[in-house]
């Protein structure tokens, strides 16, 4: 049976892009318009995970997390607070009231969709732990601890990625250097669009962007470094290692630059001039962990992320660019077309570019 959501908010907007966001995954969805009406919907609809706003008439969310768990038939369905006051003090309440997470609006797509499905599963593991032997507890216990352990690497990795890298050692995350593709993301135009648009319309453009092309990064199994507004850098073969990086990297690059192509359409019609420029590079470069212990990112460092941000810079729209050095290893797979040479900012030595046009 498809998980039930119930998802509420006292903004008919943020429902719409809350159950636009999960209509993809096969959830049963029920909407609430307030506190008063969550609790209702929650006795009428039993709700597998409840999306909470935290500040709504009549009764806020955090009313509502305490109401359900002081009722014995409701108090383990996962709650996620959604809001934009992101004071520590606000989530210490939040988490004391009874909430399981905690995600600060406007939230990241891939961020919320991982928790949503690390909070579901968990909520499964629960429901059996009813069921099974006392003897089994010890042993579904640690099943859930790896679960908060996905949740918590699903802010920073692709989600297929996330379950590979619990079966090896934390090791994988210290710093260390290895051969990579990286590959640059950007939306040429974008800049003198959302200076003329309103914020709803760059939101709904971003959320059809990052959407498509999330689902080809899944795809071709890169591993989502971070969102940069309308940028977006990926990186192959770290943590997860293939012989045919490079290969994935730019098979994924093309079709992200027909997908555009696609959205373009709409874009257009709208009199939206957007075009997707790429960067993409391999060789050698330094990853691992960045931040502190509250919030973390993984990522890379050197001259390598540097020029395919460089690379990407330069592209014109529906251009993939790349150096002379990684054309050298997909040149028998790919046709492309050889452009001037560019002096890259940050770059001593002008750089022999390429336009990756298409597979062989």
């Amino acid at each position: 049976m498809p998980n039930k959501i119930l998802i509420v908010d006292d903004e008919p907007f943020n429902l719409d892009l809350l159950e636009q966001e999960l209509m993809e995954y096969e959830y049963v969805i029920e909407r609430a318009v307030d506190g008063v009406d969550a609790l209702e919907k929650t006795e009428s609809f039993g709700p597998d995970l409840i999306l909470l706003d935290y500040m709504m008439p009549k009764m806020s969310g955090l009313e509502v997390v305490k109401q359900l768990r002081q009722n014995e038939k409701h108090k383990a369905i996962p709650v996620i607070l959604l809001t934009a006051k992101a004071t520590l003090e606000d989530k210490i309440k939040g988490l004391d009231a009874g909430a399981d997470d905690y995600v600060t609006k406007p939230f990241d797509s891939f961020e919320l969709l991982a928790r949503v499905r690390a909070m579901l599963r968990i909520k499964e593991l629960h429901d059996r732990l009813d069921e099974w032997n006392r003897t089994l507890a010890d042993k579904v216990k640690q099943q859930v601890d790896e679960l908060q352990r996905m949740n918590r690497l699903k802010r920073y990795l692709s989600p297929q990625i996330a379950e590979t890298i619990l079966a090896d050692d934390e090791n994988l995350f210290k710093t260390h250097r290895r051969e990579i593709t990286a590959v640059f993301l950007d939306l040429r135009g974008f800049t003198p669009f959302s200076d003329s648009a309103e914020p709803e319309e760059v939101m709904e453009v971003l959320h059809s962007y990052h959407a498509e092309m999330g689902k080809l990064i899944f795809k071709f199994e890169g591993t989502l470094e971070r969102f940069v507004g309308d940028g977006i850098v990926i990186i192959f073969n770290d943590p997860i290692r293939y012989d045919d990086h490079c290969q994935k990297a730019v098979r994924m690059a093309l079709e992200m630059r027909d997908r555009v192509k696609e959205l373009r359409v709409a874009w257009t019609k709208q009199g939206y001039d957007l075009d997707l420029g790429v960067g993409l590079a391999a060789g050698y470069a330094t990853l691992g962990t960045v931040g502190f212990e509250g919030r973390m990112d993984y990522g890379t460092v050197g001259n390598l992320p540097n020029l395919a941000a460089r690379l990407c810079a330069e592209a014109k729209g529906g251009q993939i660019l790349t150096d002379q050095k990684t054309m050298s290893k997909i040149e028998d797979l790919f046709e492309s077309e050889t452009l001037p040479e560019l002096q890259l900012k940050g770059i001593s030595r002008p750089v022999v570019a390429y336009n990756i046009v298409q597979a062989k």
